[in-house]
């Protein structure tokens, strides 16, 4: 039993930490493009760049509890 609760632990605590970056992203860029619409294209291509990168980890750690739960 212990072995699920760590896989869930680590889906929990690998979850956070991307779940708060996009939500960063976002609002950083929102706030960015409502500052200076002109360079909403430019601003637009940097978040989606650091949505993916942060969605990313996520996937990773998606990956390592797979490897636990079926290993």
């Amino acid at each position: 039993m212990t072995k699920e609760f760590a896989i869930a632990a680590i889906m929990i605590a690998a979850s956070f930490g991307p779940g708060l970056a996009i939500g960063w992203i976002a609002s950083s860029a929102l706030s960015a493009t409502g500052r200076n619409p002109e360079a909403s294209s430019k601003i637009q291509s940097a978040m989606i760049l650091g949505l993916a990168f942060a969605e990313a980890i996520a996937i990773y750690a998606l990956v390592v509890a797979l490897v636990l739960k079926f290993v």
